[in-house]
């Protein structure tokens, strides 16, 4: 049997470990135990590899919005919507799929909010694991992993202490009707001050469907301080739940406690989780 790894913290591991404000009824630590302790298993990898609609709509509008500016004739073109859809092979997805990328395609063609940015880092979405940064210090340690879309140069951004910083704007695109949350702004902001200590950070998301922006998000050196010692918090946390997983696998359960009720029914896992309310789904 493998050893756990040693501490690691991502936005998506805070987000399972740590319901968001007001989603304590409908968080279960018992997910965080199929993604993370039982996924090699053959049922749970196959269950992982499925991608929801909607996850295939955020995928695709990531690749979207890299494939306009890594061709940025394409931003120009008349035909550039429709040469986008052919690059991202939009046909072979169902027709949601389709009709919802094409009018992300369309909305982003009309008003590029990239084209004057000096862009940094554009990530085509399916990158796979970054590089982890590695936090060291005295009374911790563990790895970051920070999955970022995109940061450009933001010119002249003025913050109450100082003026006219050169400063790096990370953003974050979103897809559907799901809210911010600000945790992950927070894990990216954290990321960057070890990645591009030179510089000031701000963040920010924007929703390509809905044309919607977040506030700027900006926080303090010892506010990232807090957020960095809670993140070591998180990592602990899990690497001690891995640990005892590992010792003894037949405490999932009570390591990774369930949380049954309607929510089961918009889980990955409910077709193989024995305490889902979802038995009709197991059977019908």
């Amino acid at each position: 049997m493998s050893t756990p790894e040693r501490p690691f913290a991502s936005y998506h591991l805070w987000s399972l470990v740590t319901p968001a404000a007001a989603q304590q009824r409908w968080h279960c630590q018992m997910r965080r135990g199929f993604i993370k302790a039982r996924q090699h298993e053959p049922q749970v990898k196959a269950l992982l590899k499925n991608v929801s609609a909607s996850q295939r709509i955020g995928l695709l509008a990531q690749r979207g919005v890299y494939e306009f500016h890594y061709n940025p004739r394409l931003l120009k073109a008349e035909n550039g919507v429709e040469k986008v859809a052919e690059l991202l092979k939009l046909k072979e997805n169902s027709e949601e799929v389709q009709q919802r990328v094409l009018q992300i395609l369309r909305n982003y063609h009309s008003s590029p909010m990239l084209s004057d940015k000096r862009i940094l880092l554009l990530t085509r979405g399916d990158e796979g694991f970054p590089k982890a940064i590695a936090i060291e210090k005295e009374n911790y340690n563990f790895r970051l992993y920070a999955s970022m879309d995109c940061i450009f140069i933001e010119q002249d951004v003025t913050f109450t202490s100082m003026s006219h910083v050169r400063t790096l704007h990370i953003l974050d695109f979103k897809t559907g009707k799901s809210p911010f949350d600000l945790r992950q702004a927070l894990v990216y902001l954290l990321a960057v001050r070890y990645l591009y200590p030179e510089y000031q950070a701000v963040a920010s998301f924007y929703n390509l469907e809905l044309g919607k922006k977040s506030e700027l998000i900006v926080i303090s050196n010892s506010e990232l301080d807090h957020v960095e010692n809670e993140l070591a918090d998180i990592a602990q946390k899990h690497q001690q739940d891995m640990y005892l997983f590992h010792e003894e696998t037949q405490k999932f359960s009570s390591i990774f406690p369930p949380n049954p009720g309607h929510h089961c029914r918009f889980c990955a896992f409910r077709t193989i989780c024995q305490f889902s309310n979802c038995s009709v789904d197991k059977h019908g």
